[in-house]
């Protein structure tokens, strides 16, 4: 019985201490929306992508060439020919490779590009979300777009246009 009434008041407690907290939510993809300098990094993000896959396309397409062109020849070819041919070959297909992954890959030159572009506008809006929550004493400000765990939430405790207004946008 002891134990029950201990229970008891510990979750009375929780409740309690929960509704003290205050919470607020943020629309992310919306602020970014409305942020031009995040459109226009997006836009060079996306041409220099374009640039550094026809890069990587053409060499892909060197190496289809060269290998056609060995299978068609290969009949006429001598045995010290034909290997040579392979090793061009693969070597081609290996740069075209080392290529995408140097622009591509997980460290890549894409990779960085974004980091440079992204982080000071993703560091601004943080601090500005940051700096709002110290002001009206959130606990604890959740993204809308990115967690799917919210069925609903109420507008008034949107602060989206709080941090766009903070950041100088209308």
């Amino acid at each position: 019985m002891k134990k029950i009434i201990i229970a008891l008041f510990a979750v009375m407690a929780a409740t309690l201490d929960a509704s003290a907290q205050k919470y607020a939510l943020v629309d992310m993809e919306y602020i970014l929306k409305n942020i031009p300098a995040y459109e226009r990094a997006g836009e060079q993000l996306n041409q220099v992508s374009r640039k550094w896959q026809a890069e990587v396309d053409a060499i892909q397409q060197e190496a289809q060439t060269m290998y056609k062109n060995y299978q068609s020849e290969a009949v006429f070819l001598s045995d010290e020919q034909k290997t040579k041919r392979e090793e061009a070959v693969i070597a081609k297909e290996k740069e075209a490779s080392e290529l995408k992954k140097k622009y591509f890959g997980p460290e890549g030159e894409l990779f960085k590009k974004r980091e440079s572009l992204m982080t000071p506008i993703q560091d601004e809006i943080y601090n500005a979300i940051k700096d709002i929550a110290d002001q009206k004493g959130y606990s604890m400000v959740l993204d809308r777009a990115s967690d799917n765990g919210i069925i609903y939430a109420s507008p008034k405790i949107d602060i989206s246009n709080e941090v766009l207004s903070k950041l100088g946008y209308n």
